[in-house]
């Protein structure tokens, strides 16, 4: 076995980092990038002649592959989850601000009012009676807070 250690060349290590990528591209989420990285950097190295034995090889690999596991998940996977529409499936959410007419009264402060073409359950701290304009001021879920407007 310590044979075969002895004979790695840039080859092993270009192989290794382009079927880790491969694999990464097949749904590891960024778990194998770092890895890959590494593999092709230590190969560059021993191709360049600056590395021959294997055990330096093996801490190179193992060093990069942490160095950049580490910078991926603390850079990149931060910058590409970032989104400019973070509302985007929270349809609730989206709604709060929105100021509408009731066309049906609210018991208890509790019922289903129509906003949009949706009917939503609905929540108010008071009765609130049909004709009242009102405002939606937070949400939970998919239950829209009521707040009846002065004007």
């Amino acid at each position: 076995m310590a044979d075969w250690f002895n004979t790695l060349t840039q080859w092993h290590w270009l192989i290794l980092g382009i079927v880790l990528l491969i694999l990464e591209m097949l749904g590891a989420s960024g778990f194998l990038i770092g890895l890959a990285v590494a593999a092709l950097v230590v190969a560059a190295v021993v191709a360049l002649g600056v590395v021959d034995s294997w055990s330096y090889q093996l801490l190179l690999f193992a060093l990069l592959g942490i160095t950049f596991t580490v910078l991926y998940w603390r850079v990149f996977r931060t910058f590409n989850s970032q989104t400019d529409e973070p509302l985007l499936n929270d349809r609730a959410a989206q709604l709060i601000g929105r100021k509408f007419v009731l066309e049906q009264n609210l018991e208890n402060g509790q019922g289903r009012v129509q906003v949009g073409d949706t009917l939503w359950k609905a929540e108010a701290d008071t009765t609130l009676l049909a004709g009242t304009k009102v405002e939606i001021y937070a949400s939970e879920g998919m239950m829209i807070k009521l707040r009846a407007l002065d004007h």
